[in-house]
């Protein structure tokens, strides 16, 4: 810190950085030849020593300034800035010019205080300390402290209610959807006007694998069953588990009988395979029968399932292990 010899104190650029963090100082034709350490943090450019203050920052008074001497003009004038690269924070500043040295403008954060203190990270050490910025600072950290404590108790709620929500719509034996679940997921279908194909599969011979080797043995038959629907289904379709043996599926925009019975025998087929549990082979076979959403003007869930329920039935009555596609002309024709 020095006096010029007219008497005026002449003041470094680390003190004034000190003093006033979020100023610049321009030479007497514009050009910038300071940029205070906090005012780094908050330009986009990667420097800005050496260009025009009007090619960094958009300037405003009473009217638009293009040009630095119409600033010098205005001398002592409150200004309403932004950067011209960056974020377009509104800030506030004071044009302050020094006697045959240029100017200083030194810049506040106005409103945007809150926004840019988050976004460039800044803390209290980027401010002055009698700068009021420091005390909001606390505040802000409060309030942040606060909404964070309170985001993470939202966000472990909704986890917990997801959770809930999926417990209460899977099998917690198979991971397919239960009842209920199958029940919501298919009257969206016919809410959305979404043709599908419904069918019922029913396990046979699944009784005397329970009888004879444990329900140990039945609960891993019914584990493998559900990998075997789950690998001939798509993401969009339903499969659920609705009783001890029996399961419903879903098919999404698929009312083709064709490709509906050609999936059904895939299924018969694989489930046909013997499935080993502690070195017993555990033999059951499946009967299906399926309807079509299309069958019906107005289709109705629980009329759907009732029919399919007659295919399957029929099924059974041929001898099983095989599919019936429900017919409204003919509803226990065989396709």
């Amino acid at each position: 810190m020095t006096f010029h010899e007219k008497g005026q104190l002449i003041l470094s650029d680390q003190v004034l950085d000190a003093l006033m963090p979020l100023h610049l100082r321009v030479d007497s034709t514009g050009i910038i030849r300071h940029f205070a350490p906090t005012l780094r943090k908050l330009c986009e450019t990667s420097d800005v020593i050496g260009k025009p203050l009007l090619d960094v920052l958009d300037i405003r008074t009473s009217r638009q300034i293009t040009e630095f001497a119409e600033l010098c003009d205005v001398r002592s004038a409150r200004l309403k800035l932004n950067f011209k690269q960056g974020s377009g924070y509104a800030l506030k500043g004071l044009f302050v010019p020094l006697p045959d040295q240029g100017a200083i403008v030194n810049l506040s954060l106005g409103i945007s205080m809150r926004d840019i203190v988050r976004d460039h990270g800044l803390s209290a050490a980027d401010f002055a300390p009698t700068d009021s910025t420091v005390d909001m600072l606390y505040l802000i950290e409060a309030n942040t402290t606060a909404w964070d404590e309170t985001k993470r108790l939202t966000e472990r709620l909704q986890g917990a209610k997801i959770a809930a929500e999926e417990q209460a719509f899977s099998d917690t034996l198979t991971g397919l959807k239960n009842r209920r679940a199958m029940d919501h997921f298919v009257r969206r279908f016919l809410d959305k006007a979404v043709p599908f194909g419904l069918m019922n599969l029913d396990l046979d011979y699944f009784k005397q694998v329970n009888d004879t080797l444990g329900h140990a043995a039945g609960d891993h038959v019914l584990q493998k069953v559900s990998e075997v629907l789950i690998s001939e289904t798509r993401d969009g379709d339903v499969v659920a588990r609705v009783g001890g043996d029996e399961f419903v599926l879903a098919f999404r925009n698929c009312v083709d009988p064709k490709i509906i019975e050609k999936i059904a025998l895939r299924i018969i087929t694989m489930l046909e395979v013997p499935i080993l549990f502690e070195g017993n082979i555990c033999n059951v076979s499946a009967s299906a029968g399926t309807t079509l959403s299309t069958h019906y003007e107005k289709p109705d869930l629980d009329v759907m399932l009732a029919h399919a329920d007659a295919a399957l039935y029929e099924s059974k009555r041929k001898g099983r292990a095989c599919h019936t596609m429900f017919m409204p002309d003919n509803p226990l024709k065989a396709y």
